[in-house]
């Protein structure tokens, strides 16, 4: 019976019927085929917006050297590691003396041991390696460093923890990348000695207990 049917059907009806089935299956391999792939671009987006920041790159390229390749990363990487430490130390010793709680003076010395251990290093390393260093911090250091000079009691306290933890959590996943990537040995050894410290400093910050993780965001301002 389905076949004296089937065979009863016009040519230009079972074109159409078979046109229609085409194009049924086109559409659904269209959609299979971009859902997986807007899927794969949010995450791929959101692996690059936690990635770091790209080096500012000083046009040297890479330099051979008597401790391996060094690329600009590796320079722009040492000279943040100064610059840190530029601003981080006169924070340190600023918490030392105007701290009310014990867990922001301790803060304050953790500041001043480590960055002025790993400013004698990285001093040494940029000597060794040809590395022009900053001598003074940048404009956004100056603006954090006056804005603590400026605050009183809690909110100085407050203001000290959320700068200077905000910046910790930036620097980190630089000095990871650089550590992960470099081959030159005393770029890898700088490395080393700054995450020991940035997180050592990221630790006893947390511990003031007055870090607001929600405004740690590259979206909110780090003085609210």
């Amino acid at each position: 019976m389905r076949r004296r049917n089937t065979r009863g059907w016009s040519t230009a009806t079972r074109y159409s019927i078979a046109s229609a089935v085409v194009i049924t299956a086109l559409a659904l391999t269209l959609i299979a085929l971009l859902v997986p792939v807007d899927k794969f671009g949010s995450r791929a987006n959101a692996a690059t917006a936690a990635a770091p920041a790209p080096a500012d790159d000083d046009g040297l390229g890479t330099v051979s050297t008597a401790f391996g390749p060094l690329t600009a990363a590796d320079r722009d990487f040492v000279r943040k590691v100064r610059l840190a430490g530029l601003w981080e130390l006169p924070a340190g010793r600023q918490a030392q003396q105007r701290g009310s709680r014990p867990a922001i003076r301790t803060a304050g010395d953790h500041l001043v041991d480590g960055h002025t251990e790993l400013d004698r290093q990285v001093i040494q390393v940029g000597q060794a390696l040809g590395i022009d260093l900053p001598n003074q911090p940048s404009a956004q250091q100056q603006d954090w460093l006056g804005q603590m000079s400026r605050a009183k009691g809690e909110e100085y306290e407050r203001l000290f923890a959320q700068l200077l933890r905000r910046a910790h959590g930036k620097v980190f996943s630089l000095v990871a990348a650089i550590r992960n990537q470099t081959r030159n040995s005393m770029v890898r050894a700088l490395a080393t000695s700054a995450n020991a410290t940035v997180l050592d400093h990221i630790t006893v910050l947390e511990d003031t207990g007055l870090v607001d993780f929600d405004g740690l965001s590259d979206n909110v301002p780090p003085t609210k």
